[in-house]
């Protein structure tokens, strides 16, 4: 009778990580989907842009533009909603006289396709990195990845040069956040590693990590194993009293990002 209820146990195992295996996006991507009709509506300009990738699809992306612009930040959004609710944060950096460019990934509101690799995620990343260039100068674009974005973000920032890297509530890898959400998990079965502390110490732009000190997603701890990877030079600040989401609105976070692209 044990060994029977050792077996069922065992295969119920097996079943459920195979399970996770092949349905891994479903549980890490949330995306809300627009047809091609879909008209956003914010309340500053903005250009609507279409980047073809590798494989034909066609990403979506907004272009909000600051009055007289000193840069761009290219940012990098978390893992659910769109651009329809991300593009709202916008402001808070074209109201400090920088254009903002935001990309929806795969599947994401009115980008075509699906995520189904680390390597496409990254490659589409950077294909829309090099779109950007074609428009500014490299010195003058700020990476900035919030929360999923912030390991494309650091891969991006380390394969490239742009002026500076903003990494709010990030992870040290999605492996090592998975071994302690669900530790009876094994780690080999995840296809987004997202390895952030592999390309931290070959970003030699300045780095500034932002990170909620009861972030209930991705606690700050993951920004304190970081820290050893940072420069001197870089800095990493805590926000007192949020947690995961809002953060771009703490006041602490305006007070600081406004001393950071002054």
């Amino acid at each position: 009778m044990l060994l029977s209820i050792i077996k069922i146990v065992a295969l119920l195992y097996v079943a459920l990580c195979g399970l996770l295996y092949f349905f891994q996006e479903k549980l890490i991507y949330f995306p809300v989907k627009y047809g091609k009709d879909y008209r956003f509506k914010f309340g500053q300009k903005f250009e609507e842009i279409s980047i073809k990738i590798p494989d034909n699809l066609l990403l979506n992306a907004l272009l909000f533009k600051a009055e007289k612009p000193k840069g761009v930040i290219y940012y990098l959004h978390g893992n659910a909603g769109s651009l329809a609710s991300w593009g709202i944060v916008a402001e808070i950096y074209t109201d400090l006289q920088y254009d903002v460019f935001m990309l929806d990934y795969r599947g994401f509101g009115k980008s075509e396709g699906k995520i189904k690799s680390q390597e496409q995620f990254y490659q589409d990343v950077q294909t829309a990195y090099d779109l950007l260039k074609t428009r500014y100068d490299e010195s003058q674009i700020i990476v900035l990845g919030y929360s999923i974005g912030t390991g494309p973000a650091t891969k991006l920032a380390a394969e490239n040069r742009p002026n500076r890297l903003i990494l709010q509530a990030p992870y040290y890898s999605v492996t090592e956040l998975m071994r302690r959400r669900l530790p009876i998990i094994p780690t080999f079965i995840l296809k987004y590693k997202f390895e952030t502390y592999q390309y931290l110490p070959k970003c030699t732009m300045p780095v500034v990590i932002f990170h909620c000190e009861q972030d209930e997603i991705i606690d700050y701890e993951s920004s304190v194993k970081l820290h050893q990877w940072l420069k001197p030079t870089d800095k990493a600040i805590i926000l007192k009293g949020q947690s995961h989401n809002g953060m771009s609105t703490h006041p602490q976070y305006m007070s600081e990002i406004r001393q950071v692209l002054r």
